[in-house]
């Protein structure tokens, strides 16, 4: 075991005065060791329970013989970091992640790891590092929130940051908007959405590196404990066996993540983690993939922000299991490959059943023939970008539009609140990028405002940072290669016409090509005064279609 090194031997009797230090006996000293990397923190609504799953995961490791050793993950919400500065550190904290629980695990040689991550960044900088160390490793997350509800209608984060807008409009009373705020959020967990959170958590299930139920088991629920406590036993299991993570996440278990994600219609910032995560078990994932796999996979499911549903309605309706069930039934499921229960996809999913059909409908009867997620390419976009078209308006999957072009969020909010943009209009925002930004913002306050000001089936939102799992409408994101490194969306002037075709996976600035390069011979970058580690980040980062992954 790798825990051998600090604990047995005359040589390791340094170490194993330490170990004795945190009150070990020599009964521990001589079982498994394993590291417990908790996301734990009080200022994170989806992070602040972690204790409580830790606590049953430690539960687990020990009556399965391991000794559980507990250490920290930092973590971001994005809801209280949105529309700041401090956006611009949300997805650089991915790469923090990763690397710091890379540094504690290789000083520290654990015998296996349990992952309890919860929220956006957190979840991806997980997977990142468990592929890295490649030692046996298994996830559990703190679970969604449940939705709140108003009036008799289910609510979330997003009804709230669309009601600024309406509430800046004239369309709800102060009071209206007062309620949405105490009634939105109504438990701890990552937001009851398909958001960026909950879509990463139910894609670590479909990539087997989690037990079933891990990415919908509602976080107040008894049956998130004990799912805690299972997966601390299973750990043991884990490294009994030498099950490590680049066993489980090989390039086929990455196909069948693309296709839940497509059934599922997930956020679009899984377009950046799944290639990123990927990239750190050695496999390259291309964005074309996506749109292949998106080509033959049915939506299934319409969760918010596309639909009235939330994921405690998707735990009930059958979970993740039911959805890759019904998703084998065409044949796009790789039933032979290991996942982190010791067993096949087969295996895990053969039990499984849709119990709400309208939660999670059939193959028979999708809500779209197509996957939930598509990337455009384009003279705009040479490289791709990425819409998740199930949350788009029907008028908007074909559009033409003139440019309404900002150098940064806060001038493109302000001129939505100002009634600066009118309907036909394309709101581009550029300079948000992964070096640009740095960081590549969240724009959900700008969709937001779009759609609350009631201009959702009319304007269309283009960026080179990215969106909120919350966001919907015709807002494409990712836009590669990004204007700070000189990309076409650089060269976009206000009346610009720019045509969308989600359907055909079309992009394009109407623009003759001898007017884009004489506008390219006078375009200067905008520069930006950067320090610490945006400075760094900004340096080595690559672009939103690699996953933005540092180099």
């Amino acid at each position: 075991m790798r825990s051998d090194r600090i604990t047995k031997g005359t040589e390791a009797a340094p170490q194993r005065a330490l170990l004795h230090a945190l009150g070990m006996t020599d009964y521990e000293i001589g079982k498994p060791l394993i590291g417990i990397v908790s996301s734990q923190n009080e200022i994170v609504p989806g992070h602040i329970n972690i204790d409580k799953v830790t606590a049953a995961v430690k539960q687990g490791v020990s009556e399965a013989g391991g000794v559980p050793v507990v250490f920290p993950a930092i973590a971001v919400c994005d809801g209280i970091a949105m529309g700041h500065e401090g956006m611009k550190y949300s997805l650089v904290t991915r790469e923090l992640i990763a690397d710091s629980t890379e540094a504690m695990a290789m000083a520290h040689p654990f015998d296996g790891l349990v992952m309890v991550p919860n929220c956006d960044k957190n979840v991806p900088g997980l997977l990142m590092a468990a592929a890295r160390l490649n030692i046996p490793a298994v996830f559990v997350s703190g679970g969604p929130m449940l939705a709140g509800t108003h009036k008799g209608k289910k609510i979330s984060y997003s009804t709230v940051s669309e009601a600024v807008s309406e509430r800046k409009t004239g369309k709800i009373s102060e009071e209206v908007l007062r309620d949405y705020e105490h009634k939105a959020c109504p438990t701890c967990g990552s937001c009851s959405g398909m958001f960026t959170a909950n879509s990463m958590n139910c894609l670590t299930e479909a990539l087997g590196m989690a037990l079933p139920g891990n990415g919908t088991i509602p976080a107040v629920y008894s049956a998130r404990l004990r799912l805690a406590k299972e997966t601390g036993r299973q750990i043991m299991e884990l490294v009994r066996r030498d099950i490590k993570p680049r066993d489980i996440m090989v390039k086929k278990a990455f196909e069948n993540a693309l296709v839940i994600d497509m059934a599922l219609g997930c956020s679009t910032n899984s377009m950046l983690h799944l290639p990123a995560i990927a990239h750190e078990c050695g496999i390259e994932i291309d964005l074309d993939t996506a749109n292949e796999l998106s080509e033959k996979t049915p939506n299934l499911c319409h969760l918010a922000p596309a639909g009235n549903h939330y994921i405690q309605d998707l735990d009930e309706a059958g979970g993740i299991s039911a959805v890759m069930k019904e998703a084998d039934k065409l044949g796009l499921i790789h039933r032979e490959l290991l996942t982190c229960t010791g067993n096949t996809v087969e295996e895990n999913m053969k039990d499984s059943e849709i119990l709400d059909v309208e939660v999670i409908r059939t193959v028979e009867h999708p809500y779209s023939r197509q996957g939930g997620i598509a990337v455009l390419k384009g003279n705009l976009a040479p490289e791709g970008c990425v819409v998740k078209k199930s949350a788009v308006d029907e008028k908007m999957m074909r559009h033409l539009g003139k440019a309404k072009v900002f150098d940064g969020e806060e001038a493109a909010l302000s001129a939505i609140y100002e009634g600066q943009i009118n309907p036909g209009d394309v709101v581009v925002i550029r300079y948000e990028g992964p070096k640009g930004g740095p960081g590549m913002r969240e724009m959900l306050n700008p969709t937001s405002a779009i759609m609350g000001s009631g201009l959702g089936d009319t304007v269309a939102l283009i960026t080179d940072g990215r969106f909120s799992g919350a966001t919907r409408g015709a807002a494409i994101g990712h836009v590669s290669p990004e204007a700070a490194v000189g990309g076409n969306i650089a060269l976009v002037r206000d009346g610009d016409e720019i045509e969308i075709n989600i359907p055909e996976c079309k992009i394009n600035l109407l623009v003759p090509d001898d007017e884009l390069e004489e506008r390219r011979n006078t375009w200067k970058p905008i520069s930006r005064e950067l320090k610490g580690y945006l400075k760094r980040y900004s340096r080595d980062v690559t672009s939103g279609s690699r996953g933005a992954v540092l180099e």
